[in-house]
């Protein structure tokens, strides 16, 4: 018997999927469709919606100031993609058949237009980031996921009620900042994104964050990663990238078993 060792296989015959690059707006446009019904049905899967509450909105890659989002009305988890509606930073609907939401996209447009490095912004009533809210604080470094949210999320320090009006999406947009996440306080999680994937993925994350901190709290007193080791930590685990990788387990699992999603 040889107890030779196998030789390794080289680094490039490995498949490793990184985000693809399209070639023309469409492509592109089908693309950031199919990620927004697919992220839809993970927050469904979730319990993230709340009646009518909660949007994810995606720049449309040709048309300047209208956004990809859900449906008003419509359960997350029997979006598909042609059921998704284009509409202008005004909330006027260029395509489709179905109204939008216009408290909640009157916010989302504004963060789109104040961040046009932005792709994605997701926004749900959620139990544990609406819970965290009521304390108007931020996440602390506890636990090395909460990390990636350190000195990169902030709070909106106010309850205003219903977004009704621009207004009250460019303070949102303001307290946002350069930030990724933010909380509203009363109210629940935002979080933006450089792709579909990575928006969403900030929100599962940043909403898991909100739910350890709420029952270390209970549980006693938890003790803080200190600064250099979290900014460290944010550094390797709170890029935009790495919020993409963390995402396509999920993207795989709910394309696969739900691919009517893609109609």
């Amino acid at each position: 018997m040889s107890t030779q060792t196998p030789p390794p296989v080289p680094t490039e015959h490995l498949q490793f999927a990184m985000p693809p690059i399209h070639d023309s707006p469409a492509g592109e446009r089908r693309h950031r469709k199919e990620r927004l019904a697919g992220a839809l049905r993970i927050f469904g899967r979730l319990g993230y919606e709340d009646g009518v509450s909660g949007h994810i909105t995606a720049r449309d890659p040709e048309y300047d100031d209208c956004y990809w989002v859900n449906p008003f009305g419509m359960p997350f988890k029997h979006v598909t993609v042609s059921d998704l509606v284009l509409a202008n930073g005004d909330g006027q609907v260029v395509e489709g058949r179905r109204h939008v939401n216009q408290a909640a996209f009157t916010v989302h447009a504004q963060v789109h237009r104040a961040r046009p490095d932005v792709v994605a912004v997701a926004h749900c009533h959620s139990l544990h980031g609406r819970a965290l809210s009521t304390l108007g604080e931020l996440i602390d470094p506890i636990t090395q996921e909460a990390c990636a949210f350190y000195e990169d999320h902030a709070l909106l320090d106010e309850y205003t009620g219903v977004a009704v009006d621009p207004e009250e999406g460019r303070r949102i947009a303001a307290a946002l900042s350069s930030n990724k996440a933010l909380i509203l306080r009363n109210h629940g999680l935002l979080t933006v994104g450089g792709s579909v994937d990575s928006a969403a993925w900030w929100f599962l994350s940043m909403e898991r964050s909100c739910q350890v901190q709420l029952a270390a709290r209970a549980a006693g007193r938890p003790i803080l990663i200190d600064h250099r080791k979290a900014v460290s930590t944010r550094e390797q685990l709170g890029g935009d990238l790495v919020a993409w990788i963390n995402h396509q387990p999920l993207w795989q699992d709910i394309s696969s078993a739900e691919p009517d999603l893609l109609s």
